[in-house]
């Protein structure tokens, strides 16, 4: 039950920040794409700096689990469709190679990424 709360209250903080980051970047689908990609990149150095911890629990599912948003990046995916599908590929391209390439910048940053496999 301790790790539960602790994912709880990290994803309390994380989904604030996100809300913030929404009230920063008036674009929807940009902040969520900013926060996506700035979270798998703070996610990969956060895996390859911290071994599997309660704080890896509040800061890696608690709180980026809450700062990033699969359910809004699908979301804006098929409402940008609707309005212009060129668009939306751009988008789901975007944040899909953009995840990756900041994950891995994460892991490389953080120091444990080997070639062929990150540990």
């Amino acid at each position: 039950m301790r790790r539960a709360g602790l994912a709880a209250v990290g994803g309390t903080v994380g989904t604030a920040a996100r809300l913030g980051l929404g009230m920063l970047i008036a674009d929807a689908p940009v902040a969520v794409l900013v926060a996506n990609i700035a979270g798998a990149m703070l996610l990969g150095i956060l895996t390859a700096r911290l071994p599997a911890s309660d704080l890896r629990i509040l800061l890696g599912t608690g709180m980026l689990g809450g700062f990033t948003t699969y359910s809004a990046f699908a979301l804006d995916s098929v409402e940008l469709w609707a309005d212009s599908p060129a668009r939306a590929v751009g988008y789901v391209v975007a944040s899909v190679g953009g995840g990756l390439v900041s994950a891995w910048l994460g892991l490389r940053i953080g120091g444990s990424f080997r070639v062929g496999r990150a540990s």
